[in-house]
C-alpha cells in the first residue's frame, strides 16, 4: 500500500459521498455500507496501519498526538482533504468545521471511542466544532474534509 493506492481506495469512498448532506442520515448510510466489521471498513483500517507503520500516514506529532494530511482536496477525492490522526486518551484542539467533517474511527484498543462513538463513522455537519477526543485507549482517526476546511480556534 502507498499514497496512490490509498487515495484509489478514498476515491471509492468519497465518489459516493459526492454532493450528499452532512448530516446523521450520512452516517447511517456509512455505518450500514461501511461500518465496523465490513469489508469496506477492514480495507480501510488495513491501510491505515501499513500507511502509519510505513511512515506516509501520522508523520507529525504534536501535544501528544501523531498525525497528518495524506491527501490534500483533489478532483480526484471529490473535493475532500484526507488526515489521519492517532490518538489515546486525550482531547485534541478545538475546531470548527466551516463545511462539515466526516470521521471514520478505528480502535486500536477494543472498546475505545471517539466522542463518544465506537468503531465506525461519525459525521459533524457545517458550522459544527468540537474538541476531539478519544476514550478508553488508542484510536486512529480518519478525517474527510470537504475543500479541506478546517479553522483551529483558541477557545474550547
Amino acid at each position: 500500500m502507498d499514497v496512490p493506492q490509498f487515495q484509489a481506495l478514498i476515491a471509492d469512498v468519497t465518489r459516493q459521498l459526492d454532493g450528499r448532506p452532512l448530516d446523521s442520515s450520512l452516517a447511517d448510510w456509512l455505518n450500514a455500507n461501511y461500518g465496523a466489521g465490513s469489508p469496506g471498513y477492514e480495507a480501510l483500517i488495513d491501510a491505515c496501519r501499513i500507511g502509519v507503520a510505513d511512515g506516509w500516514l501520522c508523520n507529525r506529532e504534536g501535544g501528544g498526538i501523531r498525525y497528518g494530511r495524506v491527501i490534500k482536496p483533489t478532483p480526484d477525492t471529490h473535493g475532500f482533504s484526507v488526515d489521519v490522526v492517532d490518538m489515546a486518551n486525550l482531547a485534541g484542539p478545538h475546531h470548527v468545521h466551516p463545511n462539515g467533517e466526516i470521521d471514520l474511527i478505528m480502535p486500536l484498543t477494543p472498546g475505545a471511542t471517539f466522542d463518544g462513538h465506537p468503531a465506525g463513522w461519525c459525521v459533524y455537519g457545517p458550522g459544527t466544532a468540537h474538541r476531539p477526543t478519544v476514550a478508553s485507549g488508542r484510536a486512529l482517526v480518519l478525517y474527510l474534509l470537504p475543500e479541506g476546511a478546517i479553522e483551529f480556534t483558541r477557545s474550547a
